[in-house]
This record gives structure tokens, C-alpha cells and sequence, in this order.
């Protein structure tokens, strides 16, 4: 009986953080204050976590099903093995640790503007992150990437005159599967660090490899059947807001540090919640590139479809016909 509820229990509790998450948010967007002054960053303390913890979660959560792969066929064969991949696992999120102070000492020797720097690694985090979001892409590289280490790991442990290295080669696969998303986090989030400092980035940092632990014990040690595909399509659609702002946010940067001229729109009046959570400010280059952003991902998301699902039916259905 208890077996039989495990599952059950974390479905409950998957479900039940969603609704608080999007009562929060509702609740925030409706009372926050906006700041109309484009000149000024928009980002309230509470969105500014919001957007962090999300970013790292939907990485985390990534890499856990890259360590569950690895790991699924050594729990009952060969349980010893799964230290390497532990320890591979933690080398990499202190690479990760490093990586980001190296990453801020380089930004700040950087001889150039404050705004030229945040426009440039704003530019640089939208680009990654459109990747991510681009779903044909995202199939290929994060199927292949699971698919490259099944490979790997199993071609480590079954070959007997390999034995000797499968330590290191499983340790070797821990690390690339964290440091891969460890790295893309990094770059994402310095855009937000330079907007409202290191103590809320490291704030919403907490909150979302919190979230990843959780995930993380009950996939490891509990050994739940989560709802990841639901859990993807979530956080998919909050990333998707995430990129809506750092969109928003670097074309303002661009153009106050004089890279994008700007056309103001006269006699719009915004609401103060669009500024606050989706950085949608009344210039023309701001609403265009947001409104590009958005349908470069919906549009790669039908060309995926269009290719994997209507185009193999509507071939199936020709065949039929000429038959």
C-alpha cells in the first residue's frame, strides 16, 4: 500500500506547488507596483526570484533526468558503480560554483560601460535561452545528449576490459550532465545579477536547487514515477515568460547604452504588472523583439509538430487513398 502511495504523494505535491506558485504570482502582478521609467530596471525583488529559481529548477531538472538515465540500469546491477556518477555529479556543481566566479570577476574587468556590458551578456543569455526554447532543437540535442551518455555508460560497464576505468568514465559522465546545465545557468543569469544585484540571484539560486533537491530524492532515493513530462511543459511555460523579460529587459539596455535607436508609442497606457513581470515597455523595437521571440519558439514549435506528427499523417492518409 505504501508503494502504491508514493507515487500519488509526490503527484500531490507537484500539483500543489504549481497552484501556489501561480497564486503567488497572481496575487503579486495584481498588488505590485510598476516602474513606468524605462531608464530604471523594472524587476521587483519577488519577480527577480521568481525568474532566477525558475531558470535553475528547469536546468536541474534536466540534468536529473540526464543522472537517471545514466544511472537507471546500475541501481539493481551494479550499485557500487553509482558512486562515480555521484561524485562526477558534485565535481561538476562546484565547476558550476567556480565558473560563475570566474564569470563575474571577467565581467568585471572588462574595461567597458555598465550598460554596454549588461546589453552584451543580455544579447548572449537571450540567444542560449532561445535555444532552450526552441523545441525542434531542444528535442534533438537534450534526446541525443541522454542518449550519448546511455551509450557511454553502457559501453563502460559492459566491456569486462574496461572495468578498471569505469570509475573514472562514469565519474566523467556525472560531470558533463551537471556542468552542461551548470554552465548555460551561469551565463543566464548574469543579465539578471546586473539587474538587481548577487543577493536576490543567489536568493532565487536557493530556491530553485531546492526545488531540484526535492525532485532529485524522490527520483533517487524514493524512487518515484514523477510527472516530468507535465513538470517539463511547466516549467516550459514559465521559461517562456522568463524570456519574454530578459527580452524586454535587454532591448531596453541596448538602447539606453545606444545600440537600438527608440520609438516610444504616444498615448498607450500599460498597466503596472506588464512592467514589473514582463518588462513590456511603449517602444517599437521593445514590442517587436518580444513579439519575435515569441513566435520563433510557437513557430519552431509547429515546425517540430508539422514534422513529426501532421506531415507523417497527412503521408499516411495519401498512401491510403492511393491504395
Amino acid at each position: 500500500m505504501r508503494q502504491r502511495s508514493m507515487p500519488l504523494m509526490g503527484s500531490v505535491a507537484f500539483y500543489l506547488f504549481g497552484t501556489i506558485v501561480c497564486a503567488v504570482l497572481l496575487w503579486q502582478a495584481a498588488t505590485a507596483q510598476g516602474n513606468p521609467n524605462p531608464s530604471l530596471h523594472h524587476l521587483s525583488h519577488f519577480a527577480a526570484v521568481v525568474d532566477t529559481g525558475v531558470l535553475v529548477f528547469r536546468e536541474g531538472l534536466e540534468a536529473i533526468l540526464v543522472l537517471a538515465a545514466i544511472t537507471a540500469s546500475l541501481v539493481k546491477k551494479q550499485r557500487t558503480l553509482l558512486r562515480p556518477v555521484a561524485v562526477g555529479a558534485g565535481v561538476g556543481f562546484a565547476a558550476t560554483v567556480a565558473t560563475w566566479f570566474a564569470v563575474v570577476w571577467l565581467l568585471s574587468a572588462v574595461p567597458l560601460p555598465e550598460l554596454d556590458i549588461q546589453a552584451a551578456t543580455g544579447l548572449l543569455a537571450i540567444l542560449v535561452l532561445l535555444l532552450v526554447m526552441n523545441w525542434f532543437f531542444h528535442r534533438v540535442y537534450w534526446t541525443g545528449w541522454i542518449t550519448l551518455h546511455t551509450a557511454k555508460k553502457n559501453e563502460i560497464v559492459q566491456d569486462p576490459n574496461r572495468l578498471s576505468k569505469a570509475f573514472l568514465g562514469l565519474a566523467v559522465l556525472g560531470l558533463t550532465s551537471v556542468y552542461r546545465e551548470g554552465f548555460e545557468v551561469v551565463l543566464f543569469l548574469q543579465t539578471i545579477r546586473m539587474q538587481v544585484g548577487t543577493a536576490t540571484v543567489v536568493l532565487g539560486t536557493t530556491v530553485g536547487i531546492v526545488l531540484t533537491l526535492m525532485v532529485a530524492f524522490l527520483t533517487f532515493r524514493a524512487h518515484q514515477r514523477l510527472p516530468y513530462k507535465k513538470m517539463l511543459v511547466l516549467t516550459g511555460v514559465m521559461l517562456g515568460a522568463v524570456l519574454l523579460v530578459m527580452v524586454g529587459e535587454s532591448v531596453q539596455e541596448m538602447q539606453l547604452a545606444g545600440w537600438l535607436p527608440s520609438t516610444e508609442i504616444a498615448g498607450w497606457v500599460w498597466p503596472a504588472w506588464l512592467n514589473v513581470w514582463f518588462a513590456v515597455y511603449p517602444t517599437a523595437e521593445s514590442l517587436a523583439a518580444q513579439a519575435l521571440a515569441a513566435v520563433a519558439v510557437l513557430g519552431s514549435y509547429a515546425t517540430a509538430e508539422y514534422a513529426r506528427v501532421w506531415r507523417p499523417r497527412r503521408l499516411a492518409r495519401q498512401h491510403l487513398a492511393h491504395d
